[in-house]
C-alpha cells in the first residue's frame, strides 16, 4: 500500500497494513449493498474469517484510491476508539497507545501530521522489532549455550561409557582368543580321534562284513540241514502212521529197481530163466546195474534230444522237474495258472507212455493264495513251504531217495544242476523236456 500522493514516502508497515485491511473487511460486512464499492462486492460475500485474507490486495487498493470508502472505515474506527481518534485530531499521540493502532487510525482518519504519526509508529515498531529480535537472539544464544553444555556433559558421559566398553571389550577379546586357542586344540584332538575311530570302525566294518558273510553261509547251511531233518522227521512220522518206515520205502524202491534192472538185463543178455549147471554161475560175470551215471558215458551232450529218452528208459527212474523253470523257459508269457495247466497236460501224456515216477516242484512264494492243481495220474505236484524255495525242495527230494536209485532233475538253473549232480542225480536242461513234450 503506497501513499506517495498523500505525503507517505514509503508503504505502510506490514503490521499496520494488515490492521487497516482487517478493519476495512469488518466494515465491509456491515455496509449496505449500495454503499459497497463495485470492486469489493464479490469480496463482501466471503466468510468474515476469509474476507481479510482473500481480499487483502483489493481492499488495500480501494482504501488507497477511494476516499469515500476510507472515510466510512474511519467512522467505524472513530466509533470504536473515540479517545484515540480525538487525541490524534488534536495532534497528540498517547504515549501508552499501541503504535499499530495509532498508525492505522492516523492513516484512516487523516488528522494533521498523520504522516509523521505513521513514521513515528514505524520507528517504534522497528525499535520494538530490533529489541524483540535482540531478546530472541539472546534467548537463542542462552538456549544454545545450555544445549552445548548439556551436549558436552553427555559427550563426556558417552566417552567415559565408551572407554569402559572398550576396556571390557578388550578383556572379552583376550578371553575369546584364549578360548579360541583352546577350542582349536580340542578340535585338532577331536579330528585325530575321529580319524582313528573311523579307521577302527572301517576295520570293524570289514571284519563284521566278513563275519556276516561267513555267518550267513553257515546259517544257510544250518537252515538247510534243519529243514532236511524236519522233513525227514515229518516223513518218518507219516510213515510210522501208515505202518511203515522211510527206510522200508527206500528198500522197496531199491528192490523194485533191482527187479526191473535184473529183468532188463536178462532180456538184454538172453539169459535162461534158470541155471542148469552150478559151474555156469561160477563162470558168469555180473554186469553193473544200469543207472543215470552210465548215461554221460555214452558221449551224449546235455542238449542232445536222445539224452532224456535214454534217462526215461532207465528202470525205476525218478524224474524231478523244476516246474516254473520249465514253464518260464517254454511259455513264460502265460499266467502262472496257465503255465501249470499246460505243463500238467504235457506230463500226463509222458507218464502214460513211459510209466516213470514224476514229481513236479513249484515255488510256493509265487502264490498269493492256495491253489488247486489238477495233476494227471502218476504225476506228483509239490509246492515249497513258506520261507523255502523250490530249489531247496528239489535237493530234499534227491536226498530222500536211497543211494543207487536213478534220479534225473530237469532244471536250467546252474546252481541246482551242480548241487544235484554232487548228490548223485543227473541234471537235464529244461529245453530237452520241452522238446520231448512237444514231440508227444
Amino acid at each position: 500500500m503506497s501513499s506517495a500522493g498523500e505525503g507517505l514516502s514509503r508503504p505502510l508497515p506490514e503490521q499496520v497494513r494488515l490492521n487497516v485491511v482487517d478493519l476495512a473487511a469488518q466494515v465491509l460486512g456491515t455496509l449496505p449493498a449500495v454503499s459497497i464499492p463495485p470492486p469489493l462486492r464479490g469480496i463482501a460475500k466471503f466468510d468474515p474469517r476469509k474476507r481479510a485474507k482473500l481480499g487483502s490486495a483489493p481492499i488495500a487498493a480501494q482504501l488507497e484510491n477511494d476516499k469515500k470508502f476510507r472515510e466510512l472505515v474511519a467512522e467505524s474506527v472513530a466509533a470504536g476508539w473515540p479517545e484515540l481518534v480525538s487525541s490524534l485530531a488534536d495532534g497528540n499521540v498517547p504515549p501508552a497507545a499501541d503504535p499499530v493502532l495509532v498508525a492505522a487510525a492516523a492513516y484512516l482518519t487523516r488528522p494533521p501530521g498523520w504522516e509523521e504519526m505513521i513514521e513515528l509508529a514505524r520507528t517504534d515498531l522497528e525499535q520494538s522489532a530490533v529489541a524483540a529480535e535482540g531478546t530472541e537472539r539472546e534467548e537463542a544464544v542462552s538456549r544454545l549455550r545450555e544445549q552445548l553444555a548439556a551436549q558436552k556433559t553427555a559427550a563426556k558421559e558417552e566417552a567415559d561409557r565408551l572407554r569402559e566398553q572398550i576396556k571390557l571389550a578388550r578383556a572379552e577379546n583376550s578371553d575369546l582368543r584364549r578360548k579360541l586357542h583352546d577350542a582349536r586344540e580340542r578340535a585338532k584332538a577331536a579330528v585325530a580321534r575321529a580319524e582313528e575311530m573311523e579307521r577302527a570302525a572301517e576295520e570293524a566294518r570289514s571284519a563284521a562284513v566278513a563275519a556276516g558273510s561267513a555267518g550267513e553261509s553257515e546259517l544257510r547251511r544250518l537252515r538247510e540241514r534243519l529243514a532236511d531233518v524236519e522233513k525227514q522227521l515229518e516223513a518218518s512220522r507219516r510213515a510210522a502212521r501208515e505202518g511203515r518206515s522211510i527206510e522200508d520205502a527206500r528198500i522197496r524202491v531199491l528192490l523194485d529197481a533191482l527187479q526191473d534192472a535184473s529183468a532188463g538185463l536178462r532180456r538184454e543178455l538172453a539169459l535162461p530163466t534158470t541155471i542148469s549147471k552150478p559151474a555156469d554161475s561160477v563162470a558168469a560175470v555180473t554186469g553193473e546195474r544200469p543207472g543215470v551215471r552210465a548215461v554221460p558215458a555214452r558221449a551224449l551232450a546235455d542238449d542232445d534230444p536222445q539224452l532224456l529218452d535214454q534217462l526215461l528208459a532207465v528202470p525205476q527212474v525218478h524224474l524231478v522237474i523244476d516246474g516254473y523253470n520249465v514253464t518260464k523257459t517254454g511259455y513264460g508269457t502265460l499266467t502262472l495258472a496257465d503255465q501249470r495247466n499246460r505243463l500238467m497236460t504235457g506230463l500226463g501224456g509222458l507218464v502214460a507212455q513211459t510209466r516213470v515216477e514224476v514229481t513236479v516242484v513249484f515255488d510256493g512264494a509265487e502264490l498269493n493264495s492256495p491253489v488247486q492243481v489238477v495233476a494227471p495220474r502218476g504225476v506228483r505236484v509239490l509246492f515249497s513251504a513258506p520261507g523255502e524255495t523250490a530249489d531247496d525242495l528239489i535237493r530234499q527230494l534227491v536226498r530222500a531217495e536211497p543211494s543207487g536209485r536213478a534220479i534225473a532233475v530237469v532244471s536250467s538253473d546252474r546252481e541246482v544242476a551242480e548241487s544235484v549232480m554232487r548228490m548223485g542225480a543227473r541234471p537235464v536242461p529244461s529245453a530237452l523236456l520241452l522238446r520231448r513234450l512237444g514231440r508227444a
